[in-house]
């Protein structure tokens, strides 16, 4: 498929995508002899990129920036501007098993707490006969680890790898990689993700999901991301005055 077209977010990238789309390009990806990141942009990614020039760059430099929440949606109607839908990253990584599943991939489950990735792995098996895992690791982001995970990924064989280190970690650690997996097609950062597939985390109803408060669900959930969560009313700010 062509490109899709970009909308400019308080300077953050992000594409005029929907779920089939990116799944689209996703096997368009795999064709191409390169490594591809894809970032699930929402509100919080947008709002730490205004203080964090590096992450702003990464995010510059994906190829593909999906709009994984629903102000996003509504920064780009205040400009006159259109995205077709949300791309939730919770979901995506489902859609992205099955379609591993159905033409071979293997996939790499990188980061999140101890044992959630080797669960979540079982789970997308059962979920997704056919998949293939070609590894499951924990790890961290730290610098002194990268090499050994690097290693990791690329003795595996593993053509699709999901990060679970949360933004921007994960997708700092993406970037800083892209050269050194040289079988990887796409890497993702997933975030909770893998929480989610697992059930440590649960998402919104339904309800909460199509009304946008997946955010009030989560902060109920878990209080001690309130802070995290204050960027929620600021982008709502910067994108209201400007």
């Amino acid at each position: 498929m062509t490109s899709p077209v970009v909308i400019d977010i308080l300077g953050v990238p992000v594409h005029a995508v929907t779920m089939a789309d990116t799944l689209a390009l996703v096997e368009q990806y795999m064709a191409e002899p390169r490594l591809h990141q894809i970032a699930t942009v929402n509100p919080e990614f947008v709002m730490a990129a205004q203080s964090d020039p590096d992450f702003r760059r990464v995010l510059h430099a994906a190829d593909l920036c999906i709009p994984d929440g629903v102000g996003l949606l509504f920064a780009a109607r205040r400009q006159g501007r259109s995205l077709p839908e949300r791309v939730p990253g919770s979901e995506l990584v489902y859609h992205l098993a099955e379609q591993a599943a159905q033409h071979g991939w293997p996939l790499f489950l990188l980061g999140a707490g101890a044992g959630v990735a080797a669960e979540a792995a079982r789970l997308l098996v059962e979920r997704y006969p056919g998949l293939v895992i070609a590894g499951t690791f924990a790890g961290s982001p730290a610098v002194e680890e990268n090499d050994d995970i690097v290693r990791r990924i690329n003795d595996s064989g593993a053509a699709l790898l999901f990060v679970a280190y949360g933004a921007p970690k994960q997708d700092k650690w993406i970037a800083r990689n892209r050269a050194n997996l040289p079988a990887v097609r796409v890497a993702v950062g997933v975030g909770g993700s893998l929480d989610f597939v697992t059930g440590r985390s649960v998402r919104a109803p339904a309800w909460m999901q199509r009304l946008g408060l997946e955010w009030l669900h989560r902060l109920i959930r878990e209080p001690w991301r309130w802070r995290r969560m204050l960027a929620l009313p600021r982008f709502a700010w910067r994108v209201v005055v400007g």
